[in-house]
């Protein structure tokens, strides 16, 4: 039985992906390059240090990804920010989960001032005070760093104690390589298949969904 949980917070506690999207593809629009949503979409749960390059060569990254992505940052904020709200039954599956003794923290691959403002709209901001942003990690998922990061502020719990709830394939990759299991949101877009590919445990449809089988669930202890 897991002794902590580890949430994402885009995809798996707010509805923001869309938001996200967007706002990148206005940005790169805006810097003179025409990037499909669906190409966007797929990318967002990495950083901005990781989705840069997929879009823009060195050169155009080294030249101009540094300004693109602060545009991005003030576009979500003036177009998208307002429109996005938390999925459904996030406190009451945080409060279920700090009854049974859990410890819980946040590790998302938003930047730290975001991520405030994420935990007010998911409700949650009184409730989890264990937190990772990418201002605490070098390199963004599907690197480990941001999950290590997380786990090192939990008290006495090692890897193998913790369960990630992600809600894309780079959340089930960067916690595997930090040696802890995932449970996959499909409230992020990606499909079941998708994410037990990239080693989620389990999916849900969404946070009320795993609330509604908490109970047979890897959170308490289930084999699935």
């Amino acid at each position: 039985m897991p002794t902590a949980v580890i949430f994402d917070v885009d995809g798996t506690l707010i509805d923001s992906v869309p938001q996200h999207a967007r706002a990148w593809q206005d940005a790169f629009r805006d810097f003179g390059h025409d990037i499909p949503f669906e190409d966007l979409r797929r990318q967002i749960g990495k950083g901005g240090d990781l989705l840069l390059p997929v879009f823009l060569s060195e050169a155009e990254n080294a030249q101009k990804g540094e300004a693109l992505e602060e545009h991005r940052s003030k576009i979500l904020k003036e177009r998208y920010l307002p429109t996005i709200q938390g999925l459904p039954q996030v406190r009451a599956l945080v409060e279920r989960l700090l009854a049974d003794g859990k410890q819980l923290a946040l590790a998302s691959s938003a930047k730290g001032d975001e991520l405030q403002t994420y935990k007010k709209i998911a409700d949650i901001e009184d409730l989890i005070g264990i937190e990772t942003s990418s201002d605490d990690a070098e390199e963004s998922k599907p690197n480990p760093d941001i999950f290590q990061a997380a786990l090192k502020r939990i008290d006495g719990v090692a890897a193998e104690g913790a369960i990630v709830v992600g809600d894309t394939p780079y959340d089930a990759e960067a916690a595997s390589k930090a040696g802890i299991r995932t449970i996959g949101l499909l409230s992020g877009g990606w499909t079941a298949e998708e994410l037990m590919q990239a080693g989620c445990i389990a999916t849900y449809r969404d946070p009320a969904d795993l609330l509604a089988q908490y109970d047979t669930s890897p959170l308490a202890g289930s084999r699935t």
